[in-house]
């Protein structure tokens, strides 16, 4: 969602400020703001625009210094506006950035206006600057701290303060904040992805850190004023995945390296026993008798999908919650449950809370699937599987679908494997499945051509509905999930079972049905369900495994797909829905990579 970049150096830092804010445009924004210390102020530009502006901007202005911050915002508190786009001001001596949202931030207001302080901004992050201008006597990261002692929420901020000219105070809870190190520099972000081309030295900041940059270095101190230590961490950034290539979009080109992506994400040598998750005892799944899946999202359809798998496979009771409601709901702890976040970014805010929800009731079991290795929730669960998909810059997910498929099957058949369920030759047949899935999924790429004649048919439209069966009934809500993302189609996916428990009565010759039909023990039905379809004229569009015997007749277009590829089957049957969204969008001419309203990393309620 937001992103913060700031830092201190000797020389003019505002073309790594833009840089970082340009590395952060796939998390999605409305607005965007740099703010430096010149000429013994705080001076700063906003753009309502893209970041590209705002550089014109600040090179029309001449705007230069050696401390400063930036900032993309999403809107939670005020509408996209000039008055709201960070950095915020209070009184023209502090300057701020914020991601999060303040939930007390209406009492804070109140309070802070009868002592005289002035809103200009809709925003919670008036409130926190004003807050911090009310203590500061001299010291800014004290002044800071006591602020941040008077918050209820989620936040991470950068401040200035025109006082003391070469300092910047960061603070973060539960929101992601690092500092990068770079010899006599010192940097924050809230993804290390911004400051990629000035450091590969990152600090991870904890909830409750404060952090004081200087020409210095930096000093870190916890909610009592205690200094603690926290150790660097090195990262590399591939850079040519931020390239575009051929392709016509970031999404474009994340579907065409799914193949690639599953293959790195399946190890192939490995075996199938708890090492595989970080755990040092191969046998430490033996006592597990539950798994809870926790997602959001693109992350939650990945867990319904795999729920299949594991009591299928590993014949283990599960259970799929939606992170956002599981967080505030009273569950019944088991001592055995392994408690399973799945997030793409590893820093979602419901499923964060919802892991420290788990492990408040005495969950200690804990494994998460992520694609980033030094993300919060990898580093709060006991055990963890990071994919291999690589950076994904579009907002709308592709490759972080599959790649965590592939990673919730290898946890499924590792637990049968644990449990007994899964003998030798099953695990063959499983690694066989997995070894040949990049091959498939590329016989299935190539059916594009065929898929564009559907999406612009289907961009004509305002409304449709996706059918499947069993494990296919998620990828039908992750298709429906893709098309309103980025094509602004309403579109919702059913259970093709649940078609004459209400959805029939939408059906009509104008609402397009996409299909998803594998050629399993539920196909027959499946036909019966497609019929219904046909009997009220409505325009069905189906994707059908080779040997599914359904071919195209009036009312009835048929894509064939690769054969039936067993339990393995619903990460092929995405791909062709991410394509029909994709190609969908591009016809109605939406800014596919990024679609409005929406952020790639979710990192508040």
């Amino acid at each position: 969602m937001c992103g913060i970049v700031a830092g201190v150096a000797e020389r003019n830092i505002v073309p790594v400020l833009l840089d970082g804010l340009r590395r952060l445009e796939y998390r999605g924004y409305d607005s965007c703001g740099v703010a430096v210390l010149r000429d013994g102020a705080p001076q700063r530009v906003r753009s309502l625009t893209r970041v590209r502006s705002l550089d014109l901007e600040v090179r029309e202005m001449g705007l230069e210094g050696g401390t400063g911050i930036a900032h993309t915002r999403w809107a939670t508190h005020g509408a996209p506006a000039t008055q709201n786009a960070h950095p915020i001001f209070s009184k023209n001596e502090i300057a701020i950035v914020h991601n999060g949202i303040i939930e007390n931030y209406e009492t804070l207001k109140r309070t802070l206006s009868g002592a005289g302080y002035e809103f200009v901004s809709q925003t919670d992050t008036e409130v926190i600057a004003h807050l911090i201008h009310s203590h500061y006597s001299g010291d800014l990261a004290q002044a800071v701290r006591s602020a941040v002692s008077e918050l209820r929420g989620a936040y991470a901020i950068a401040v200035f303060c025109k006082s003391e000219p070469n300092r910047v105070v960061g603070a973060r809870h539960g929101s992601p904040l690092v500092v990068g190190l770079s010899g006599e520099e010192s940097f924050l972000a809230s993804d290390p992805l911004a400051l990629s081309d000035v450091t590969d030295r990152f600090i991870f900041l904890e909830d409750g850190d404060i952090v004081d940059l200087s020409r210095d270095g930096n000093r870190i101190m916890n909610r009592a004023g205690e200094p603690v230590a926290r150790e660097p961490r090195t990262l590399r950034h591939p850079p040519a995945e931020a390239a575009l290539g051929p392709y016509r979009h970031f999404m474009q080109k994340e579907i065409f390296e799914q193949p690639l992506a599953v293959a790195q994400t399946f190890p192939r040598k490995s075996a199938f026993d708890a090492t595989l998750f970080g755990a040092t005892d191969p046998h430490a799944f033996a006592s597990i008798d539950r798994v809870l899946l926790l997602g959001c999202g693109t992350s939650h359809y990945s867990a319904m999908t795999a729920k299949t798998w594991f009591e299928s496979i590993a014949k283990i009771p599960t259970q799929v919650e939606i992170s956002s409601e599981y967080r505030y709901r009273e569950t019944i702890p088991g001592r055995n449950t392994l408690v399973v976040p799945v997030s793409q970014s590893g820093e979602t805010a419901d499923t964060l809370g919802a892991l420290q929800h788990a492990q408040s009731l005495g969950h200690d079991h804990t494994l998460a699937i992520c694609n980033v290795a030094t993300s919060a929730m990898v580093r709060q669960s006991r055990w963890s599987f990071i994919t291999q998909a690589g950076a994904e810059i579009g907002v709308a997910s592709t490759k972080a679908f599959t790649t965590q498929l592939v990673a919730l099957f290898l946890l499924a058949v590792t637990l049968g494997r644990a449990r007994g369920h899964v003998d030798a030759q099953q695990e063959a047949t499983y690694r066989a499945q997995l070894g040949g899935l990049s091959t498939a999924l590329q016989s299935v790429l190539a059916r594009e051509p065929q898929i564009i004649a559907w999406a612009h048919e289907l961009a004509r439209t305002n409304d449709a509905i996706f059918l499947g069966r069993g494990s296919h009934y998620p990828i039908a809500l992750e298709g429906a999930l893709k098309l309103k993302e980025i094509s602004y189609i309403h579109a919702e996916g059913y259970p093709a079972g649940e078609l004459k428990h209400g959805p029939l009565a939408l059906v009509t010759d104008a609402m397009p049905v996409i299909v998803t039909a594998p050629n399993d023990g539920l196909l027959e039905k499946l036909k019966s369900n497609i019929q219904e379809v046909r009997a009220r004229k409505g325009q069905v569009y189906v994707f059908a495994d080779a040997d599914a015997n359904l071919e195209s007749a009036e009312g009835l277009r048929v894509i064939q797909m690769p054969e039936y590829y067993g339990p393995l089957s619903p990460i092929l049957h995405v791909l062709p829905l991410q394509l029909l969204a994709y190609h969908a969008a591009c016809t109605r001419g939406t800014d596919v990579d990024k679609p409005r309203n929406l952020a790639k990393s979710v990192t508040v309620e």
